[in-house]
């Protein structure tokens, strides 16, 4: 019996589905009932693997049925798949031909399946989320530029809406500390992150939330998921400058963050930092080697659920 390899777009109404052969099996409502057909329909073809895009959020109940009904599904960048497309001449652009390339990505690529966070790791990445948003609305109702040029029969509103944000992020906040009081078993590994130098509470529930993976891949695996590897662009004799990209952006700001802090007060970051800019790389190139190497050890610490140790206590 094969196993086809198996292709979902999905929108926000539906999900087209094609297996890698060229077949199209067919369009099915983004709904409860609608993925229960979709679940017994792929269940009855043993797929190696079924394989869709992430798109905002809309996957999410899509995987959690699929994986509920035993199905090895993972979900993958679209930017990976756009680059697949383009590489295999396939330019032309619709539903069923993007659930036709997302099948093809998984046969030739076969990625791993997507782990399926338990209920409170999706509340966690949810509240992160919202907490997330309205940040960027307090940011942008804050706006020097807006506050200054409003006229004055504007200034009240503007007042309202940052109170009533903060407000919001206040009740997030809440639930947020609920959530986590109600795990005990994030405790040690939450309070573990924290006793790194840089990393405070926010850097730490946004990698338990954002990146479950933390502790389960070697340092490689990891850096590459976040977005902090560097990638080689070389051709022939000519050796091109490194770069990052791709990753979980969400992760990334505020590894930024906690590394900036760690130039200053980590001693293993900082001294790592102050040696690169004495080689002479430039500071931003040097933050982003820090931010892979503070990753590295964090990845460390949760595999190992330990608490960060001092450099220096390593010498007594």
């Amino acid at each position: 019996m094969s196993h086809p390899f198996i292709g979902i777009d999905i929108s926000k109404a539906t999900c087209d589905v094609a297996e890698s052969q060229g077949e199209f099996l067919g369009s099915f409502p983004r709904t409860p009932a609608g993925l229960a057909q979709l679940s017994v329909g792929l269940a009855s073809r043993a797929p190696a693997l079924v394989v869709m895009e992430a798109t905002g959020g809309l996957e999410k109940s899509v995987l959690t049925d699929l994986a509920g009904a035993g199905l090895p599904v993972a979900v993958v960048n679209p930017k990976r798949v756009r680059e697949f497309a383009r590489a295999s001449g396939q330019l032309a652009k619709t539903d069923r031909l993007d659930a036709l390339i997302i099948a093809r990505f998984a046969q030739a690529i076969r990625p791993e399946p997507t782990p399926i966070p338990s209920p409170a790791q999706q509340e966690l990445s949810d509240l992160l989320t919202r907490r997330q948003q309205l940040l960027k609305m307090l940011v942008s109702e804050g706006n020097g530029n807006r506050a200054e040029t409003a006229s004055p029969v504007l200034q009240p509103s503007l007042h309202r809406i940052q109170a009533a944000l903060q407000d919001e992020l206040a009740c997030i906040q809440a639930a947020l500390d609920a959530l986590v009081a109600s795990q005990p078993d994030w405790q040690t590994e939450l309070h573990n992150l924290e006793s790194c130098k840089g990393v405070g509470s926010v850097t730490a529930l946004t990698l338990k939330g954002h990146l479950p993976e933390l502790g389960k891949l070697d340092h490689k695996e990891i850096a590459a998921l976040v977005g902090v590897a560097p990638m080689n662009h070389d051709s022939g004799f000519r050796r091109g400058k490194r770069f990052v990209t791709g990753g979980r952006s969400e992760v990334r700001s505020v590894l930024f963050m906690a590394t900036l802090s760690a130039t200053r007060h980590n001693p293993q970051i900082r001294s790592f930092y102050h040696s690169l800019l004495a080689r002479g790389k430039p500071k931003l190139l040097a933050l982003t080697a820090c931010m892979r190497k503070l990753l590295t050890i964090l990845n460390a610490m949760t595999r190992d659920n330990s608490p960060w140790i001092c450099p220096a206590a390593l010498d007594v």
